[in-house]
C-alpha cells in the first residue's frame, strides 16, 4: 500500500495498565507503529495512562501524555497537538470507545481529525451484535 503522504502527525491511544491475559498484545503492537510512523517521518503523539510501557519510552513519540484515558483527555490533546489523524485500535476497547465517543458527537471531524486503522462503520459492525449477524449473514 502506497504511503499516504497527507498523513504528518498521529496521536496514538494506547492501552492503558495491562491487565494479566489482555492488553500486552496491544502494547506491543503500539510500540511498533509508533516506530514505524517515525521512521516514516510521521510525528506520533502519544496518550497512555500506564506510565510501565514501553510505549510511554521518550523514544517512542515526540509528545507522551500519561494521562487517564478518557474522552476529554483525549479532545484536550487533539485541541493542543492538532494532529491530522487519530490511530485507536492499538489501544484495545478503551482506545475504540473513545474514538467511537468523538466521531459520533462530530468532534473528529470539526477538528480536522481522522481515524485511521479501523473505520468507524467497521467498528460500528463489529460491537453492534445485531449489525455484526448482519455483516455475517450477508
Amino acid at each position: 500500500m502506497p504511503k499516504d503522504t497527507s498523513i504528518k502527525k498521529v496521536l496514538v491511544i494506547g492501552s492503558g495498565p495491562i491487565v494479566i491475559g489482555q492488553a500486552a498484545e496491544f502494547d506491543y503492537a503500539g510500540a511498533q507503529a509508533c516506530r514505524v510512523l517515525k521512521s516514516e517521518g510521521i510525528e506520533a503523539v502519544l496518550v497512555n495512562s500506564n506510565p510501565a510501557t514501553i510505549m510511554t519510552d521518550k523514544s517512542m513519540a515526540s509528545e507522551i501524555y500519561l494521562e487517564p484515558l478518557k474522552k476529554e483527555t483525549v479532545e484536550r490533546i487533539i485541541l493542543k497537538e492538532k494532529p491530522d489523524s487519530l490511530l485507536a485500535g492499538l489501544g484495545g476497547q478503551t482506545g475504540l470507545t473513545i474514538a467511537m465517543q468523538l466521531s459520533r458527537e462530530g468532534f473528529l471531524e470539526k477538528h480536522g481529525v481522522r481515524l485511521i486503522g479501523t473505520n468507524a462503520e467497521a467498528i460500528d459492525r463489529a460491537e453492534d451484535r445485531q449489525l455484526f449477524k448482519d455483516t455475517m449473514a450477508s
